[in-house]
């Protein structure tokens, strides 16, 4: 569902661009609004959730679908936790939907994926470790990598139930927001992902808005 956002980005208390392949961890207190924007179209932001009181409590793509009764995530959705609760609402988005089913990229998938000669190639889950590692203040460790969100990639379920990994059905500036119900952490990996078409075979940066 597409619905614009009332907010400006004059307003915003933050701004960050976050390059291709890079992460990034941030506490997002609760009635704080996120907005990630697809800069220049066509890219995978792989993010994931955690509350700031406790790591193991964290994103669930099961109980946000069950909840929701749909496996698309888009404006209205509520991200629900492991434990129940409600996490973040995505509160706009100017793409229409985003998957919660197709995972993220990693080593081992790219090599069963693609060919042998991928394994060596940058991954989401990468940048995810790399992630817990230069901030275990944060109390997420590499146990707590679970279930992801893809904001803005398509992946759409076939008839049969099964995958595929096609285009983006996004464009430059379209984003997605999200107002926070508990204080989280926010990870993003901007996805690297070189061999299937979620980044349109060009990785490029995103953009990042607190308010």
């Amino acid at each position: 569902m597409i619905k614009e956002s009332a907010l400006s980005t004059r307003d915003a208390i933050e701004s960050i661009v976050v390059p291709a392949g890079d992460y990034l961890l941030k506490k997002i207190s609760k009635g704080q609004t996120l907005r990630i924007t697809d800069s220049e179209g066509n890219q995978a932001a792989d993010c994931l959730f955690y509350s700031v009181s406790n790591s193991a409590e964290r994103y669930s793509a099961m109980d946000t679908i069950r909840s929701q009764g749909n496996v698309y995530l888009t404006a209205g959705t509520t991200l629900v936790s492991n434990y129940g609760n409600p996490m973040l609402t995505i509160s706009a988005d100017t793409c229409g939907r985003h998957d919660t089913l197709g995972g993220a990229c990693a080593t081992e998938s790219n090599t069963v994926r693609y060919a042998l000669d991928k394994r060596c190639m940058h991954a989401c889950r990468d940048s995810w470790m790399l992630a817990v590692a230069e901030n275990i203040d944060s109390g997420i460790s590499k146990r707590d990598i679970t279930h992801n969100i893809n904001f803005f990639m398509n992946v759409p379920v076939t008839e049969d139930g099964g995958l595929t990994f096609e285009d983006g059905i996004s464009a430059p500036g379209k984003y997605v927001e999200l107002e926070a119900k508990m204080d989280v952490y926010f990870l993003l990996s901007n996805c690297p992902q070189l061999n299937n078409p979620c980044n349109g075979y060009n990785p490029t940066p995103v953009k990042i808005d607190i308010w």
